[in-house]
């Protein structure tokens, strides 16, 4: 395995999410992918749930998971399956980030000034474990939704 995080090799050609690409009009174009890909990319759905993305304490965290999951059902509603990933990729993000700040002070997890090398682990804020462990419950919800599941099946066998 490869040392140091992997955006040091990242190609954004190859990256199927493009900045400019209306998701909504043009939703034949997204991709599911791996975890959190395209989260920080697709629009409108960033510009969306971004605002509410917070996980500094419980509180932000407890407030920020309850409104995405509520955008998540509100995009299964609508039979918006883009919108609903995208939404369960923040409670993702939101549980994956959180965990950084609690494994490492900071939330750096490389130390750039010595090739990359990984910090030592234990060194971060037990108040975001706990926010980490909110974002954790939301994004299991979301993907045992049935309805999203569904959702899911039927745009990876179409789409991708």
């Amino acid at each position: 395995m490869a040392a140091g995080p992997s955006y040091l090799n990242f190609k954004p050609e190859d990256y199927p999410w493009k900045p400019g690409v209306n998701y909504r009009l043009h939703p034949e174009a997204y991709r599911v992918g791996k975890g959190e890909q395209g989260v920080l990319t697709c629009e409108p759905y960033k510009s969306e749930i971004g605002p509410h993305w917070r996980f500094k304490d419980v509180a932000a965290a407890t407030n920020s998971s309850e409104t995405i999951y509520s955008l998540f059902l509100e995009y299964l509603s609508n039979d918006d399956f883009v919108g609903a990933d995208m939404a369960r990729k923040y409670l993702q993000m939101g549980y994956t980030r959180a965990r950084r700040y609690a494994n490492f002070k900071g939330g750096k997890k490389y130390d750039a000034g010595d090739g990359y090398a990984l910090l030592k682990r234990g060194t971060g804020e037990d108040e975001k474990a706990k926010a980490a462990q909110i974002f954790y419950s939301k994004w299991k919800e979301a993907e045992a939704n049935s309805g999203y599941a569904a959702l899911k099946s039927a745009w990876k066998k179409e789409k991708g």
